[in-house]
């Protein structure tokens, strides 16, 4: 009796429903994109990092040095689809004005204090053709729905509890589009559409577009493309590159650098950061109508979950 119970338990421990529950870390860095997944109820997750960015641009007034830290909170609650976040950077800028002489000066404080939600609106599903026996052309061909992207949107609001030099006029709406094309296992676009402070007399509209591909269980690497359109400003374009170092399912060390494409001057940034997370989730049952069996299905949507499993 007790053996068919153990029995049981396991077989139905095998088939639960996991929805957005990964078995690996999914981070946000080492890259500025954001895929629309979230990272599970019952996860907290910590992304923080120090950064460093020197600019030649040479006008009026300009910053030629800044440093400073990122922390960026996440937690899954109510919805598997649904996460609350918030967006932080604490920074230290140099600070200088030219007209006939030059004169600098160094302000630090909270330079960012975004809080916001993302939620998940399409999931992409993909044809398992692993069990495919019958023509090996059709068992590597390529899936032509991985061209079509999952959906996410973020809504999140800039708060105004900012350092006296980084103040904004108030608060304002910050909105997304973020999209996820999963062309095989290890290799993966996010492209993430952006409406910054659209409320303010100087709003920004943005994209960035991140390529990542899994060299294997523990490394992964990133090349990152970012334009950002500002009211009454130049625009600015930057290009990136990094990698993700895995240490454990909830433990992941990045590092990454990248430069501006803009004529006349050079911009260079560079970061480092580690991302871990609490993992409390818990599986939740859900009957297929097909057999009326409870599932577990798995998704592998992180920067390393994708390398273990097949979608």
């Amino acid at each position: 009796m007790k053996k068919s119970l153990l029995f049981l338990l396991l077989f139905c421990t095998s088939f639960w429903m996991q929805a957005q529950y990964t078995e690996i870390i999914n981070s946000k860095r080492p890259g500025f994109s954001e895929s629309p997944y979230s990272i599970g109820t019952g996860v907290y997750q910590v992304e923080a990092g120090i950064f460093y960015r020197e600019s030649d641009q040479f006008r009026t007034f300009s910053t030629p040095k800044s440093m400073g830290t990122q922390l960026f909170l996440r937690t899954g609650q109510l919805l598997e689809r649904l996460e609350i976040n918030v967006d932080l950077a604490y920074q230290q800028d140099e600070r200088q004005f030219y007209n006939v002489f030059s004169s600098i000066t160094k302000i630090n404080g909270l330079s960012k204090f975004t809080v916001g939600l993302k939620y998940l609106i399409f999931k992409q599903k993909y044809t398992d053709r692993s069990k495919e026996i019958r023509s090996w052309k059709r068992k590597f061909a390529f899936d032509w729905k991985r061209m079509v992207p999952s959906v996410g949107i973020y809504a999140g609001l800039n708060t105004n509890i900012l350092g006296e030099g980084f103040k904004e006029a108030g608060m304002s709406p910050k909105v997304a589009v973020l999209l996820q094309n999963d062309f095989t296992n290890r290799l993966v676009l996010l492209t993430n559409i952006i409406g910054d402070k659209i409320t303010t007399n100087n709003p920004e509209y943005g994209y960035v577009a991140t390529i990542t591909y899994a060299a294997s269980t523990r490394i992964s690497m990133f090349a990152e493309t970012q334009g950002t359109f500002i009211k009454n400003q130049n625009n600015e374009f930057q290009v990136g590159a990094g990698l993700a170092y895995l240490t454990s399912p909830d433990l992941q060390f990045d590092i990454s650098i990248r430069t501006n494409l803009n004529k006349g001057y050079v911009d260079t940034y560079g970061a480092l950061g580690c991302s871990w997370r609490l993992d409390l989730h818990k599986d939740s049952l859900k009957k297929i109508k097909q057999d009326n069996r409870p599932k577990r299905i798995k998704n592998h949507r992180g920067f390393f979950s994708r390398l273990f499993k097949k979608n």
